[in-house]
């Protein structure tokens, strides 16, 4: 039986070759001392996998080793990595971790257990991170708000998280950061995800007052299923001041579609001083980005066939001085 970690058939290994060629050209190399690379990526129902370099056409599920090694390339290249749509089922999850620890024991993992119910669509949470880079540095949460909270307006929110935020702290680039990853509900119209959106942004302004007083930098990142840049949805993620960096306003998000209608993933933080609400003090150099994936690996497949391999959504990422 194939593994992940074996020497992939030749066409394969040429493919993988180009891809690490673009990466080299697209992202950033992780500098000792220098920087600090974060990204998110929703990976399409990330959970099973198929033992075999290319997947069958009676093969389920269709990602295959093939698929999962081209995942394995892209995270590779940064320091921190949130998942999202992780699955109950870990096999492809910890295959990639067993590649990224093929030479030693230096990447870690923390993620959540599913969300129950119909609409956490046996979803977790995960963070990816090489220990040499950044450390967990305490605090692993997620985001519960109380019945009678009254940070959120009355009308925002009816009810839990569909999929509840995941929060860890990480010590990096002379920085203590708190990441706060989270898959917001799709629902049956755009509408449904407003009251979310915006009691996230509530919470995120009102923790990051109080993490303030412990000198900690608080960035959101994830899957917010925002349709398009200032319609109802992004207003109301950015209605306290998160801000999402100028060089991911005009970058895609999928593998469908233009850069500019699907605006769905998202990395952000406090960029100005508002009231209690501290600046982030981590430096972005202003480098950031998407990173697309497509034409690099099965590049015999359609679009929709090569999601089930890798994702329909494209990594999102940003660089911070060290």
């Amino acid at each position: 039986m194939a593994k992940v970690t074996d020497d992939p058939p030749a066409r394969v290994a040429a493919e993988l070759a180009d891809l690490r060629d673009g990466l080299d050209a697209a992202i950033p190399a992780r500098r000792v001392d220098r920087n600090l690379l974060v990204a998110t990526w929703n990976l399409r129902a990330f959970g099973g996998l198929t033992d075999r370099w290319v997947a069958g056409d009676d093969d389920s599920p269709k990602r295959d080793l093939t698929g999962l090694r081209a995942i394995c390339e892209v995270v590779s290249r940064f320091d921190v990595v949130a998942l999202q749509e992780v699955r109950g089922n870990l096999r492809a999850l910890r295959h990639l971790l067993a590649w990224l620890n093929r030479s030693g024991d230096a990447w870690g993992m923390l993620l959540t257990d599913v969300t129950r119910g119909r609409a956490g669509n046996d979803e977790r949470m995960a963070f990816l991170f090489d220990t040499r880079r950044v450390k967990p540095s305490g605090l692993a949460c997620q985001l519960v708000v109380p019945p009678e909270c009254d940070d959120i307006e009355e009308d925002a929110f009816g009810r839990q998280f569909a999929r509840t935020p995941y929060a860890c702290s990480f010590y990096g680039a002379g920085d203590t950061f708190i990441l706060v990853t989270l898959h917001v509900l799709w629902g049956s119209s755009p509408a449904d995800r407003v009251g979310e959106l915006r009691a996230i942004a509530n919470w995120m302004a009102e923790w990051a007052a109080y993490e303030h007083v412990f000198h900690h930098n608080l960035i959101a990142l994830g899957d917010f299923n925002i349709d398009r840049r200032s319609d109802p949805l992004y207003e109301a993620f950015t209605s306290t001041g998160l801000t999402v960096p100028e060089p991911l306003h005009e970058v895609p998000r999928t593998i469908f579609g233009s850069p500019t209608d699907k605006y769905y993933d998202q990395i952000a933080w406090f960029a100005e001083a508002q009231g209690r609400v501290p600046k982030l003090t981590l430096v972005p150099t202003g480098a950031a980005g998407s990173f697309d994936f497509v034409g690099y690996v099965h590049r015999e497949l359609t679009r929709q066939q090569l999601s089930w391999r890798v994702s329909d959504h494209l990594p999102l990422w940003v660089e911070f001085a060290h």
